[in-house]
């Protein structure tokens, strides 16, 4: 079990540090307290996970005194989230949210806080300034640091007109151009994962309008991920969702998977069997 505490200043970025970790497969947990760590970490264990962290800020003050003992027992790694006074203040006014000290005084507060974690910080093994980060600078950081590979996911996704667009869709690819196997009795009946209907589909004289869709994916699904997404959803769409998307997606599926790791599920594949 890979165990992690991610901690530091209310402001400094823990949420969307705990987002990233969510990405990379860390099963993250808000503010439990340490007495508990042991037992979470005993039950995520007997269920296969292998990465888990704690998130803790302000609000577990109050637990502090069982986390020396947590610490020293349990060995975690403890990355530590700060920012200047002046750029907390900003994204709280930003944020308009309470400060968990909230006493009424943000800067004050601010400077509890800071004092409040100060042992914490110092046994980290990450201390992370995010006042210059950007939130992909974070995630690289954080990508460095533990040594993990960076997840994304092409997520190619076959649908038909007919029954609406899929909302999750990043990309839309429209490969109604293609022959539709719908008008071939033959066909009909089959699906664009039959080695037949493939066949039909893919004439030489649309090869040229697939490899531009084949680009386009590509090049989308490469932006994404220099972005720092975690996935990105491409939707290859024809009239019924079950002859022209279906197979246009799995023969991008299998052109893309050298580049991304791709996931690819027929929406509407069964509607008209």
């Amino acid at each position: 079990m890979r165990f992690l505490v991610l901690t530091g200043l209310s402001g400094a970025g823990k949420t969307t540090a705990k987002g990233f970790l969510e990405d990379l497969g860390y099963f993250m947990v808000d503010n439990l307290p340490p007495s508990l760590w042991k037992s979470l970490l005993e039950g995520l264990a007997a269920r296969g996970i292998v990465r888990a962290g704690v998130v803790l800020d302000a609000r577990a003050l109050p637990f502090f005194a069982e986390l020396e003992e947590a610490l020293a027992a349990l060995r975690p790694v403890v990355v530590f989230l700060e920012a200047r006074p002046e750029v907390l203040l900003r994204r709280y006014n930003l944020t308009r949210r309470l400060h968990p000290l909230g006493a009424g005084n943000l800067m004050r507060e601010i400077e509890e806080e800071r004092k409040a974690l100060g042992n914490l910080r110092a046994q980290a093994h990450l201390v992370l300034d995010t006042s210059e980060l950007s939130p992909r600078a974070l995630k690289e950081a954080l990508v460095r640091f533990l040594g993990e590979e960076a997840g994304f996911t092409l997520r190619l996704l076959s649908f038909g007109f007919k029954w609406g667009p899929p909302p999750e869709a990043d990309l839309v690819l429209d490969v109604r151009p293609f022959p539709n196997p719908h008008y071939e009795p033959a066909l009909k009946p089959k699906s664009g994962l039959d080695p037949e209907v493939k066949a039909y589909v893919f004439r030489e004289d649309l090869e040229a309008y697939y490899r531009a869709l084949l680009t386009v994916a590509g090049l989308a699904a490469e932006g994404a991920k220099a972005e720092g997404r975690a996935f990105y959803t491409v939707a290859v769409g024809c009239t019924g969702g079950r002859h022209r998307s279906v197979a246009v997606a799995e023969r991008l599926a299998e052109e893309l998977s050298g580049r991304f790791r791709v996931e690819v599920t027929h929406r509407d594949v069964a509607k008209e069997a």
